[in-house]
């Protein structure tokens, strides 16, 4: 599979720190991060690449050359086949691909320059081949959702609405971010409606015709079926200011970035929700009775920052009452995601179980009354997410405020922790009292 990397930007926000080189040969420990990027593909068998390149192009050009040669920072070889298009006029970050069509006879990669990944491909790969899209972009939460475009699917990861930064955004939202990272059919470019003899000529208003991936290109396709978010906890992040360069160095040399990749163990924090994340008031039907536990949030952004994947388990029996539908458990969700978004938090999934194995509601759902394995103390839930993001159970705790938390954690081999019901700083409290953060 082809993989084409997006190294043509100017850097302007970074260029503070580093005037006279492309922000991908920005180094990072003793490399150039697009260097960090390239062995990244290569030893998962990724090896023929395009770069795009234009300002300052020829320092990446005269650093990896083909690809034949071998690195001026370590003397090991590259390894990869590389080859360049060089955009004279600007094309927007889209507009090389309609240039360079003849290139693409299979789906490709197609990945940012200006991030900092590590990232199991052919795990995304094959998630885009089996959902069997046009197109599949790299999803994942970040600390910033409130300033950020954002992605709305369904349960099928079917991409059903792209949210600008200029668009009317709902009241809650789940914190799902395009990484920039995809996967392509080449078909796309020819059924876009991009006419590519326009790209890079100048229209009657003196403008220079471009192409944004984003607006121009896959936008369009939300909603239409053949688009599909993979939703990943990996490191994939912007280095284009000061103050991010500096956090991706530090995560980089701290060894957090290599660890996120899952094909690596991963090591979690499964957090129970009512009581624990928001107040418990009984069994929580209402959205508007969802309130964060004070210093909640601060816990969890310490999760975010620590190399552990921060997951939810949680029983939601109400459903299985029917007392609440999945889809108001779903806004639940969202204001939980929003809430915690607004101070730089996030979660990385959230598991929950709608079962009862108790009969005799006046709404209840019949198929739903069972006693099921998921439902704690049953460790069914931290298996399943064990299960998708390659989790070490052995290093990971669980974290709630009832008997049957801790049940379920020491059931599937997590450490386990019980806090207080509401606890105000409970959560961070424990979490450096067991020497997690």
């Amino acid at each position: 599979m082809k993989v084409v990397i997006m190294a043509g930007g100017k850097g302007t926000r970074i260029s503070s720190l580093f005037h006279d080189i492309p922000k991908p040969m920005i180094k990072i420990g003793d490399r150039p991060v697009l260097e960090h990027e390239v062995e990244c593909l290569r030893e998962q068998g990724f090896d023929d690449i395009i770069i795009t390149v234009s300002h300052l192009g020829n320092i990446i050009k005269d650093y990896f050359g083909d690809g034949s040669g071998v690195s001026p920072a370590t003397g090991k070889p590259f390894g990869v086949k590389i080859e360049y298009f060089d955009e004279d006029v600007p094309l927007g970050n889209a507009g090389a691909l309609f240039k360079m069509r003849n290139k693409f006879s299979e789906d490709f990669l197609l990945l940012n320059a200006d991030a900092v990944f590590d990232v199991d491909f052919n795990r995304f790969v094959s998630f885009h081949k089996k959902h069997g899209g046009s197109v599949t972009i790299f999803t994942h939460p970040n600390s910033h959702p409130y300033d950020s475009g954002l992605i709305i699917s369904d349960d099928n990861h079917n991409v059903v609405s792209w949210l600008t930064k200029e668009d009317c955004r709902p009241e809650y939202y789940e914190n799902r971010v395009n990484a920039g990272l995809h996967v392509i059919s080449p078909e796309i470019l020819d059924t876009c409606g991009i006419n590519p003899l326009h790209i890079g000529t100048v229209g009657p208003d003196g403008k220079t015709y471009k192409v944004d991936l984003d607006r121009d290109l896959l936008k369009p396709l939300a909603g239409t079926g053949h688009m599909f978010c993979y939703d990943s906890p990996e490191y994939v992040k912007d280095m284009g200011t000061p103050e991010r360069f500096e956090t991706v160095k530090k995560d980089f040399l701290s060894g957090i970035v290599n660890a996120r990749n899952l094909s690596n163990p991963q090591k979690a924090i499964f957090l129970d929700r009512d009581g624990t994340i928001n107040k418990y008031v009984g069994f929580l039907r209402d959205i508007n009775d969802f309130e964060l536990i004070p210093g909640v949030a601060k816990a969890i952004k310490e999760i975010n920052n620590s190399g552990y994947l921060a997951i939810v388990v949680t029983n939601q029996p109400v459903i299985a009452r029917g007392e609440v539908t999945v889809s108001q458990l779903s806004e639940i969700h969202k204001k939980m995601a929003t809430e915690l978004g607004k101070e730089g938090a996030f979660l990385d999934a959230v598991y929950y179980c709608p079962h009862h194995p108790d009969k005799g509601y006046e709404r209840e759902i019949p198929e739903l009354k069972i006693n099921c394995d998921c439902r704690k103390p049953k460790p069914g839930m931290l298996f399943q997410a064990a299960n998708d993001f390659n989790i070490d159970l052995s290093q990971s705790w669980m974290i709630g405020d009832s008997v049957s938390d801790t049940k379920a954690g020491n059931a599937a081999g997590c450490h386990s922790i019980l806090i207080s019901q509401n606890g105000e700083n409970e959560l961070i409290k424990h979490l450096l009292e067991a020497n997690i953060l």
